[in-house]
């Protein structure tokens, strides 16, 4: 019959297909023609059932209710010693309601509220990251992509994050469960994460594209002039373990090695790691350099035994 349809041969070889999945290709039989405007079966899509994919609901904007008077008072107290007035400028002003996202970014999910930090964190990290480029961008326009890369990550670290939540006094504010209230190794942690949220609220707060950046930037700005001046000082930009391999390869003596343990199931104990950093000997007959160090992480533990090892190669006397 004109126009019909019998469906795909099985024997038909498959096509491969895009985002619809395998086709099978489809010979149409002799005397099976299509009318016009009939749609065109020389594809069928070989799927499971279609199902339509499921949206969920956008998050709600948090509740004022939960900002009670003596919240928002402790709040902008808050903002205040951040260096943000929230009645200067085109911003939301000082209500509740406007308040409402930094209450969101101080809830840690280990309270279990109804609306917890990790959208904003979440948001913040990348705020985070565009607000520090600028800032090199402004400042230290003279550094090489490589330098700005190099100290960007110094600069949103999460030791970076977790100092100037303290220095910030985020603990005085900051709600979490009794658990990790309990868990005063884990406290760094915390602060990086909720200090991180509130740069996504700042942000959000001040009108997100239309000059929450420059918000953040009000606030970090004099954080990171402090800590690039450290940073920047320091030949190795904190980064000890790149310096040990350039000191050693300059000198021939192959790469450090380094051997960790877990001394410490304690989340965030400052030291729950312990690392050795090993240089091979320059003669058979001498000792190979050892360096030791603890940290919260194998990341860290590593960083301080290189550093150990650094500074004695460097103070030990020339051959």
């Amino acid at each position: 019959m004109v126009g019909q349809f019998t469906g795909p041969d099985p024997r038909a070889p498959l096509e491969a297909a895009g985002n619809g999945g395998p086709r099978q290709m489809i010979t149409p039989q002799p005397g099976q023609g299509r009318s016009l405007g009939e749609q065109n079966p020389a594809y069928v899509l070989l799927s499971p059932l279609v199902t339509t994919p499921r949206h969920n609901p956008p998050p709600q904007p948090y509740c004022s209710a939960t900002v009670t008077p003596e919240r928002r008072l402790q709040l902008l107290a808050l903002l205040a010693e951040l260096g943000l007035d929230p009645l200067a400028g085109p911003v939301p002003g000082d209500s509740a309601q406007a308040l409402a996202p930094l209450e969101e970014a101080l809830s840690h999910t280990s309270a279990r509220l109804p609306r917890n930090h990790e959208r904003l964190e979440f948001l913040g990290d990348a705020v985070l990251r565009l607000a520090a480029a600028e800032y090199l961008e402004q400042h230290h326009g003279g550094l090489s992509v490589g330098q700005r890369s190099a100290l960007r990550a110094q600069l949103v670290s999460d030791r970076w994050l977790a100092e100037l939540g303290e220095r910030c006094c985020l603990e005085r504010l900051w709600r979490i469960g009794a658990t990790a209230a309990g868990d005063r190794a884990g406290r760094a942690t915390i602060q990086a994460e909720l200090c991180e949220a509130l740069v996504g609220a700042i942000y959000l707060a001040w009108g997100g594209p239309s000059g929450g950046l420059l918000a953040v930037a009000r606030w970090l700005t004099p954080h990171w002039q402090r800590s690039s001046q450290e940073l920047l000082s320091d030949p190795d930009r904190h980064n000890w373990k790149s310096a040990l391999q350039e000191w050693s390869q300059a000198r021939g003596l192959g790469l450090p090695t380094y051997h960790c343990h877990q001394a410490s199931t304690g989340h965030g104990d400052p030291r729950r790691f312990h690392c050795t950093a090993l240089l091979p000997a320059p003669t058979a007959a001498a000792n190979p350099a050892c360096g030791e160090g603890w940290g919260p992480s194998r990341r860290a533990a590593e960083q301080a035994a290189a550093a150990q090892l650094l500074a004695a190669l460097r103070s030990a006397p020339a051959d």
